[in-house]
């Protein structure tokens, strides 16, 4: 067990920073940790009117915002069980997970909310909407609006003094206590229920306090989904332990305004997705230094370096200019992006996590990362295991435990059982190996590892980050045909194609890539077919393609 208690992480926190900047939307104004925790307290006295107790569940579905952030602190600080649901999930899809979460209450924006039939959910006394926490039930129970409608009556009685610091005590929560149900949508049907223990968050939140360096008073600007768990753990739940300013984009914008509000900010720490940086070298970068003349001066020792040094200061001054470090999760990075960014000495690195882990697994500092690996196995809090006989070269299946993991699938055995063997390893699903001192280098996922001619182990996620570094490639995905041959279905990158006035010659363009492809490729991974899917692939939260949605049928 983590010897720091979760909970007291916040307690010590809000009244240690107690007039500094907690929360704030995008331009909107600023919550003080003092803010936030007055906000809390009146929070615990509306569950305490509604008869809501301890470990009781709340689901929490819709878009980031400070107040989503209020909803959320104020269920787990009240000893009940948070269940956060993606803003872009379908109405039936979240119905199905506040019914099977056994949720009392729901927070939901007034937007999101429109598309729900609240007599559908069965345990639920009512909505309160998020944006400014109103009764939005179109029939609210008796109970639920007097509860509202007299908050301040309640809380001026509470505190007729006022709230303040020495007013700040949260009820007690141990380690052992179950705090949030976090659904993932998987990429292999219905989502299950990650049961997420206030140690395995705290856990997560002790080796950040030591391995990532935030201070109060600096910032950050929260960029990722906070229902996914890797966004609510590190652009929110981390840095509120450090008395940090998390500025809160709704969801994310298109570059330019992204980058805008970056420059505006000027984050210590950026927390983000390996797709965004793979779009901005593609995009941004690799035609500047394709050019012939570019090309020619990055071969003169020295110059190079003058060049290399001015475009790190340029994607440096694109990001604010002043954070410490990058620290890309949620997917795999492209080889080729990750040497150039090694090369210009940019400073980033790769960790790698799963929900069942509340979500990180392994992480080392940009200074010491490794290439190729996505960090290092979390010192004194997780093992690891590679499931081969030569963990160091034999691909086989990563396999951890340890303190951050899951207490198992909410109301399903059977899938706990078949993820958590006997002995108390979590089977990730994802193949790679390790070396000696615990690096982990990831090689695919296992359920899309395919055989080749000769029983080959291929992986399509490394051929697909190769392809989508090729031109007019946006995405793509590797499947086998039935002659045990590689075909790749590719998304086309629209607006390069147009810019160049080759959108009616794609299929020529792409039978080039796919001679360029196969030049960088063993021989029994070589790709046979390249076919064109003019829609972008279908994605779960953390942006990996539901590879179980695609076929060859129509292309035969």
């Amino acid at each position: 067990m983590i010897q720091q208690n979760f909970i007291k992480l916040y307690e010590d926190s809000f009244r240690e920073n107690w007039d500094l900047p907690a929360l704030s939307d995008y331009q909107g104004p600023e919550i003080t940790y003092g803010d936030l925790s007055e906000r809390v307290a009146n929070m615990h006295l509306l569950f305490r009117e509604l008869g809501i107790k301890r470990s009781d569940k709340i689901a929490l579905f819709g878009k980031n915002s400070a107040n989503w952030c209020v909803a959320f602190m104020a269920t787990i600080t009240y000893g009940a069980v948070v269940v956060p649901i993606l803003s872009d999930f379908k109405p039936e899809d979240a119905t199905n997970i506040i019914n099977h979460s056994d949720s009392m209450l729901l927070f939901a924006d007034k937007s999101i909310f429109e598309g729900l039939k609240e007599t559908d959910m069965e345990k639920l006394i009512g909505t309160v909407a998020i944006e400014d926490f109103t009764v939005i039930s179109p029939k609210p129970k008796k109970k639920l609006k007097d509860a509202v409608d007299k908050m301040d009556e309640l809380f001026k009685k509470q505190y007729p003094d006022g709230y303040s610091k020495d007013l700040l005590k949260f009820p007690e929560v141990d380690n052992s206590e179950l705090v949030e149900i976090n659904y993932t949508s998987g990429t292999t049907g219905f989502s299950k229920g990650v049961m997420l223990s206030a140690n395995s968050l705290a856990g997560n939140m002790v080796f950040a306090r030591n391995s990532i360096e935030l201070n109060a008073g600096e910032k950050m600007l929260a960029v990722l989904p906070l229902a996914h768990c890797y966004g609510c753990a590190f652009d929110f739940l981390f840095p509120l332990t450090k008395g940090v300013h998390v500025t809160i984009l709704g969801k994310i914008p298109a570059t330019p305004l992204l980058l805008k509000a970056f420059a505006e900010i000027r984050p210590h720490l950026i927390m983000f997705i390996p797709l965004f940086f793979e779009k901005l070298y593609k995009k941004k970068l690799l035609p500047t230094i394709s050019k012939g003349s570019m090309k020619v001066l990055l071969a003169i020792p020295g110059i190079n370096n003058m060049l290399y040094g001015a475009i790190r200061k340029k994607v440096m001054d694109s990001f604010g200019g002043r954070f410490r470090e990058a620290v890309l999760g949620g997917a795999a990075l492209s080889a080729d992006v990750e040497k150039f960014f090694k090369r210009i000495k940019f400073p980033f690195t790769i960790g790698y996590g799963m929900t069942e882990c509340g979500p990180l697994i392994s992480y080392d500092g940009w200074k010491t990362s490794r290439p190729g690996s996505s960090g290092k196995i979390l010192d004194d809090i997780m093992e690891l295991r590679i499931d081969s006989s030569d963990p160091y070269k034999e691909v086989g299946e990563i396999l951890v435990k340890g303190e951050n993991l899951m207490n198992g699938y909410y109301k399903n055995e059977e899938a706990t059982a078949a993820t958590i063997d006997k002995d108390g390893w979590l089977h990730t699903g994802d193949l790679g190996v390790t070396d000696k001192d615990g690096y982990v280098y990831i090689k695919g996922r296992s359920k899309s590892m395919l055989l080749g001619p000769s029983g080959q182990n291929i992986y399509p996620e490394e051929i697909e980050a190769k392809l989508n570094n090729l031109p007019y490639i946006a995405e793509s995905v590797v499947l086998m045909n039935d002659d045990h041959r590689l075909e790749a279905l590719v998304n086309p990158d629209m607006d390069a194609a147009e810019a160049d006035g080759v959108k009616d010659q794609l299929e020529q363009k792409m039978e080039e890539n796919r001679k360029e492809i196969n030049k960088q490729l063993k021989g029994y991974e070589g790709i046979v077919n390249m076919h064109i899917h003019e829609e972008e692939f279908i994605k779960t939260p953390k942006r990996s393609i539901k590879r179980f949605k695609y076929s060859l049928e129509n292309f035969k």
